[in-house]
């Protein structure tokens, strides 16, 4: 298979395969780690390669992008995000979700959008004081819940797992000579809010129930994969 060396042809394997994890998963070459060259992720070019592609891929409205593998990040076409939410809703409804979670929904649903760390603030979250050096304009102090000290990153993943909050778009930061730098700041968002013509979820998935959109993702990833274990491609979706 040809490198992944460009935005365009990284948005055409999406569009193929439905699914793009980020990171590597247990299926062999099933993910964009594994498929571009090592210098446009971690070498001199990095700031030409995928990391920095984000924005412009879920800009062109034909993937969504979030932590939906393994809570780690990737991409699903819109061709295929029914079926994945129709499976993965029905496995992580709001209903199993803790206050502090159902909390950051509401607050995302309320104001349709909203980067990360003012979502943390507003929905009860504080930076966490247990660094020796406390600065609150720290971006890598953690943020805790006051109650119970649990993690908004962590809840925030879950949440994506269960594909209630995708991600937006990533704002960077600005130089005085106008160029961007840094690594990007999520913008979150609800499916229902980005993509408002996929619902009701019903009318895209043809009726299926929750299982058969599984059974459907299965066979389709079986086809990409043919060697790969049943139980690993269970695993990711």
């Amino acid at each position: 298979m040809d490198l992944i060396t460009s935005q365009h042809k990284l948005e055409h394997l999406i569009k193929q395969w439905g699914f793009m994890p980020f990171f590597k998963n247990g299926i062999e070459g099933f993910s964009i780690q594994e498929l571009t060259p090592p210098e446009l992720l971690f070498g001199d070019d990095f700031e030409k390669g995928p990391w920095q592609w984000k924005g412009p891929i879920i800009a062109n409205w034909e993937s969504a992008y979030g932590k939906f593998f393994g809570k780690k990040a990737g991409y699903i076409s819109l061709e295929w995000l029914p079926d994945f939410m129709n499976w993965r809703r029905s496995q992580l409804p709001l209903s199993a979700f803790d206050d502090d979670a159902r909390r950051i929904h509401e607050v995302l649903v309320e104001n349709e959008s909203m980067l990360s760390k003012r979502l943390k603030v507003e929905s009860g979250f504080t930076l966490s004081r247990r660094k020796k050096t406390f600065n609150p304009d720290d971006p890598t102090a953690p943020i805790v819940n006051k109650r119970n000290g649990t993690a908004f990153d962590s809840l925030i993943a879950q949440l994506q797992m269960g594909t209630h909050v995708c991600i937006a778009d990533f704002e960077y930061q600005v130089s005085r000579t106008g160029e961007t730098y840094g690594w990007g700041v999520a913008r979150y968002c609800t499916p229902e809010a980005m993509y408002p013509d996929l619902f009701p979820i019903a009318r895209h998935v043809e009726g299926r129930t929750p299982e058969e959109s599984r059974q459907r993702i299965i066979a389709h990833i079986t086809e990409l994969f043919p060697a790969s274990a049943v139980k690993k491609i269970e695993k990711i979706i």
